[in-house]
């Protein structure tokens, strides 16, 4: 799918398909409270779009990463700040059908922290909508860690959602069929899982488009 028109005036007529390109960003740590001021910090990030905001994170399955929830209440992250980046001319079910075409790109199981990121996530939208990236700051650790990624500790080397896709139950009954649950354990205590801090607050995993449909997208 092409780019989204890019809407640079606020007096235009009124357009139902116009809406606002927001990039929310959340620290991942409690330290960015010092480092941001220089310039350096670990961050989520995700992409807010008609009402909703899209991010991208990990889990074991070769399935669709990409999730919504409501724009700035990501669980498991601190909201840290938002930056407009304009205005996009794109209906609601353009950018649905964008954003699923997107996913199957975007698998779980392939998330890196250094390579493959939410931050990268959150510019290949921007770029593909707008021809901009997103602030170089925002994923500056994964341009650093991508020279001294032996460095990091293997901790840090995969941010995962712990809540399982439930369109991609079958699938995921499937191959927990073949772990034990000693396995499973194991899986869990050494990839920390993310967990919402509020119960209240829901991640919905966004389905890939099957490969027929994205193969015949513009």
């Amino acid at each position: 799918m092409g780019k989204g028109k890019v809407s640079n005036s606020s007096h235009n007529e009124s357009n139902d398909n116009e809406t606002k390109l927001v990039l929310n960003i959340y620290d991942l740590t409690p330290m960015n409270n010092y480092s941001y001021w220089i310039g350096f910090g670990i961050f989520h990030s995700g992409i807010e779009v008609h009402g909703k905001e899209y991010g991208f994170g990990a889990h074991d399955f070769s399935i669709s990463g990409v999730f919504e929830v409501e724009p700035k209440c990501c669980p498991g992250f601190s909201y840290r700040c938002s930056i407009s980046l304009g205005r996009i001319n794109m209906s609601s079910s353009d950018f649905r059908a964008f954003i699923e075409n997107l996913a199957s790109d975007y698998h779980g199981n392939t998330y890196h922290l250094i390579s493959k990121n939410c931050n990268h996530f959150s510019d290949d939208i921007v770029y593909k909508l707008t021809g901009k990236h997103i602030p170089k700051w925002v994923n500056r650790l994964a341009r650093l860690g991508s020279l001294f990624s032996c460095l990091l500790p293997e901790s840090l080397q995969a941010t995962r959602v712990k809540k399982v896709p439930e369109y991609h139950q079958i699938e995921v009954n499937e191959t927990l069929s073949t772990t034990t649950p000693s396995e499973i354990d194991e899986t869990e205590q050494e990839n920390p899982l993310l967990s919402p801090k509020d119960g209240s607050v829901d991640i919905n995993f966004v389905k890939a488009a099957p490969s027929d449909c994205k193969a015949e997208m513009p």
